[in-house]
Parts: C-alpha cells; structure tokens; sequence
C-alpha cells in the first residue's frame, strides 16, 4: 500500500487521529453478531487465522474465543495499541503488517482462515490485484477467504475507492478461490447510505 506524506499506508488515513472513536464504535457491535452468517463456514477449532487491518481486535479476540489460534495484523500504530489492551484477556499475535504486500506475514502462512473486514476497499486495481495473489498463497488448500466490501458516501479524511462484489468474486477466482458465501447488507452501525457486500471463499485443492 503506497505511503502518504507521513510515511504510513494511505489506507489508515484518518484511523489513527481518531483511533478512540472508531475503536469505541467497532466495539459496539460484536463477532458474533457481525459474522453469525459465515461462522458455520469456519473450520473446527484450533485452526489458524489471520484477521487482516484487525483494528480494534473484535474480530481476532472473537475468533480467538472459538478455540484458534489468531494473529492480528493492524498498521495503524494507535488502533493495534487499542486493540491489545482491550483483548489481553485473549491468546492474539499482533503483527506491524500492511496489504499489500504483507512481507512480515508472508512467512507465517499458510492460514485455514485469512479473514479481512472493512479492508479491501482502501486498495486500489492495482493493489488488489497485487493482495489477492498474496493472498491466494496465504490460505490453505481448502481454507477460508472472508472479506466484506463498504459502498457508499467515503468519510471526510479516509482513503477509500469503489469496489464491486462482482469485481472481487472474478479476481479471487483467478488466484483460486470459489465463492462459497455472498450477501449485501446494510449497515448495522446506523451509517446514512452505507451497505456491505460480504464474501467468503474457498481455497481450490490441487
């Protein structure tokens, strides 16, 4: 992910000035309610996941209380602090990590879950297509790809671009993955004009 003037990923902007609001509001809603439509798609635990721009860690400490074992990748500096004081009660690796390149993950895979919430569309073509090869070599044959895809007005400071469903399906097929799981939903956090697309996949064998 290309850096801003400050040296950081461009897709942060705005996370780190206003880390203790975002994280407050990722908390409000929980694992199990944003995710109850995917979980019987996770394999048996203890398997090995990896949340990508895991923010305030609901969803690592979430997946972490199922039983795996849970690394979290989060570059934004005040967020990831956030995220490991309030999920220190959970087993978490927390990782200096960005899409996407993940250099300092890579040598961690291969993960059965490679899960990305509210990420993919602070990526431009070029860096999703950049991601998704990396990541195809990141998830287990056979393992799990869930993601999910804002849509709507962007928020004033945030780095963000339009993604279709479509889009991301056909790009996740040419790096191996089936999709197994699709949904548009609205938002669940009382946002004006904002809905999701949530996608899973499946790693092809062979």
């Amino acid at each position: 992910m290309p850096a801003d003037d400050r040296g950081r990923p461009r897709g942060t902007d705005g996370y780190g000035e206003n880390a203790e609001v975002l994280v407050a509001r990722y908390e409000s809603l929980s694992f199990l309610d944003n995710h109850a439509d995917i979980l019987h798609l996770l394999p048996a635990a203890p398997a090995r996941v990896v949340d990508i721009g895991a923010g305030s860690g609901r969803d690592a400490a979430g997946f972490a209380r199922l039983g795996h074992e849970v690394v979290a990748v989060e570059p934004t500096a005040e967020m990831r602090s956030r995220g490991e004081e309030l999920h220190r009660d959970v087993a978490i690796t927390w990782l200096d990590d960005c899409l996407p390149d993940l250099a300092g993950l890579r040598p961690m895979g291969p993960f059965d879950v490679v899960a990305m919430t509210a990420v993919w569309m602070h990526l431009d073509a070029a860096e999703r297509e950049a991601a998704m090869a990396v990541i195809g070599n990141l998830v287990a044959p056979g393992g799990l790809l869930v993601l999910s895809l804002r849509h709507g007005p962007v928020p004033p400071g945030r780095h963000m671009f339009a993604v279709t469903g479509d889009e991301t399906v056909a790009l996740a097929a040419r790096h191996g993955f089936e999709q197994v799981f699709r949904a548009q939903v609205p938002s669940k956090l009382s946002q004006p004009g904002v809905s999701w697309t949530k996608l899973a996949f499946r790693k092809r064998r062979g």
